[in-house]
């Protein structure tokens, strides 16, 4: 690992403006030290978000629950608000990685990294929910936009995440064992903006939505209406845990889980 400088940013404005090409942002840390430590990553400084208070914490406003972005998976899934009112989203932070992972990273940093089988996107897409940023609001659909990929501009920083409280919500998650990734993970949602399936894991660039189940649950909220539906396996990731037929297969599978809760 090359040397680099490291600053802890006092606020959301400074380290937007210590933001650089040869910089990078520190939440959790969760992805990109092991990065820096393979070589993937080289930034000659590191700006540490930690210490922001306002970047982190829960609210509940009417039928939003509002996620700061340096908020930890430990706290997401132990937060009562989120337990009762969108479990699902409860479910999948308190499965995510190993102890040290859900106590350190951050649903900021899980999303800005917007890793192909993280479950973090799943649930946002999942949920419609809304991307916050030091500049602007950012739709889930318009957020994730490829492998590693997201809408965020140079010196732009998320702040939070609004998800809409859904009438009902599923997740479920077919882990490969020894990274604990979503080999394929699907997040299930009916709400006031209709059925959304997303899914993480499977797909070569990165979590998606699949018509064919959000048409098939809105005619019939049922698991053996998603789990009815051929998933094709044109695009999907194939390799040695898995082809892209079995991932195509899993898909229903656990979608029809994810409803039948």
């Amino acid at each position: 690992m090359q040397a680099f400088s490291y600053q802890t940013a006092t606020s959301v404005a400074a380290a937007a403006a210590a933001l650089n090409d040869e910089s990078k942002l520190v939440a959790g840390g969760q992805s990109l030290l092991p990065s820096m430590r393979l070589g993937l990553a080289a930034p000659e400084a590191l700006i540490d978000l930690g210490g922001i208070a306002d970047l982190k914490g829960i609210s509940v406003s009417g039928s939003t629950v509002k996620i700061g972005a340096m908020t930890t998976h430990a706290d997401v899934a132990a937060n009562a608000d989120v337990k009762r009112l969108i479990p699902a989203l409860a479910d999948l932070a308190g499965n995510i990685g190993d102890r040290q992972v859900r106590n350190r990273g951050t649903l900021g940093g899980s999303l800005a990294n917007n890793d192909p089988a993280a479950c973090y996107p799943a649930a946002v897409l999942g949920l419609g929910a809304t991307v916050h940023t030091n500049q602007r609001d950012i739709t889930a659909d318009d957020f994730f936009q490829g492998l590693y990929m997201t809408a965020l501009e140079d010196g732009e920083i998320i702040t939070a995440v609004s998800f809409p409280v859904p009438q009902a919500a599923g997740w479920q998650k077919f882990k490969q064992p020894a990274s604990r990734f979503s080999l394929v993970g699907v997040f299930v949602s009916k709400g006031a903006g209709g059925v959304r399936v997303a899914v993480t894991g499977a797909g070569g660039n990165g979590v998606f939505r699949v018509k064919a189940i959000e048409d098939a649950l809105a005619a019939n909220w049922s698991a053996a209406a998603a789990q009815a539906v051929k998933v094709s396996a044109d695009g999907l990731n194939s390799d040695l845990h898995g082809s892209a037929e079995y991932r195509a297969a899993l898909i229903p599978v656990l979608a029809g889980r994810a409803v039948g809760g």
